[in-house]
């Protein structure tokens, strides 16, 4: 009666640290979506550690981000996904033919405190739900 589901949409958030933005956006992306979209993170500088502010904002959202590590994005990376959000890492980003490319402008949480983290979370909540409404039509 219906044909095979389509192949299962992947997602690649990059930011230049990967330590605050991609990680609470991957980690909003996974909550919401569970294993029906295909999750990424990565950053053209990655940091050693995610973010602390990150962390705790996540885990007022009821997200553990706490075992998250920070990764270096590599042309791979961009290869196998569909879509490619940035958030901040300019020109660093490789482009690739195929991709569906999305540049959300957001404040950078480094350096700041939880007060200031929570409504960068709360937004990258948002664009998140839309993105999966987007993706997944009549499956959100």
């Amino acid at each position: 009666m219906s044909d095979a589901p389509a192949a299962k949409p992947s997602v690649l958030f990059v930011c230049v640290h990967n330590a605050g933005r991609s990680q609470m956006a991957a980690a909003w992306l996974t909550h919401l979506a569970g294993d029906r979209i295909e999750v990424r993170s990565a950053g053209s500088a990655p940091a050693a550690d995610v973010n602390p502010a990150a962390v705790a904002a996540m885990a007022e959202a009821g997200i553990d981000l706490s075992a998250a590590t920070p990764k270096v994005l590599t042309a791979d990376a961009v290869r196998a996904s569909d879509v490619v959000i940035t958030m901040g890492c300019g020109d660093t980003c490789p482009v690739l033919p195929g991709k569906r490319y999305l540049d959300w402008a957001l404040d950078d949480p480094a350096g700041q405190g939880l007060d200031a983290v929570r409504p960068i979370r709360d937004e990258i909540g948002r664009r998140v739900r839309a993105l999966v409404d987007d993706l997944l039509p009549g499956r959100a």
